[in-house]
């Protein structure tokens, strides 16, 4: 698997696999989440291909105090084949030069076999509460 920075190029293949893998929900506009990141930081946005094809992703972030690490995809015709690890490794390799201490990352509760991915890489469960304000909606209104 090649690992390499974003395209926007690569944003109907990345939705589509944020679909298939269930990262996308209603209250958050996959294509408003990537224009964001596209303003901050862009080089910790990833992606791994295949033949030319989209099957893992990771979004990175850091603002000076923690990492944090979202839309981690691996396409479910590629899993148990190391490329999630991979990733990983690439994206705690640009926080860790970037001077990041320590990574958060946000897994629901019910997801047993991510959290047990995790696990598996060294990430533990801090037993903090995790609290969130949107600032912005990106459900569209009805009119």
């Amino acid at each position: 698997m090649n690992i390499r920075e974003f395209n926007i190029s690569d944003q109907e293949a990345v939705v589509a696999l944020w679909r298939s893998v269930g990262l996308v929900v209603a209250w958050n506009d996959p294509y408003k989440d990537i224009q964001r990141k596209l303003k901050v930081d862009p080089d910790l946005f990833l992606v791994g291909e295949l033949s030319g094809e989209i099957v893992a992703t990771v979004m990175g972030g850091y603002e000076g105090h923690r990492g944090w690490i979202n839309y981690l995809a691996v396409s479910p015709h590629h899993r148990r084949s190391g490329h999630g690890r991979r990733l990983m490794a690439a994206i705690e390799e640009r926080l860790r030069q970037r001077g990041c201490p320590k990574i958060n990352l946000q897994v629901r509760e019910s997801n047993a076999d991510v959290i047990a991915f995790y696990n598996s890489l060294g990430y533990g469960h801090d037993h903090v509460v995790s609290l969130g304000k949107r600032l912005e909606s990106d459900i569209p209104q009805e009119i």
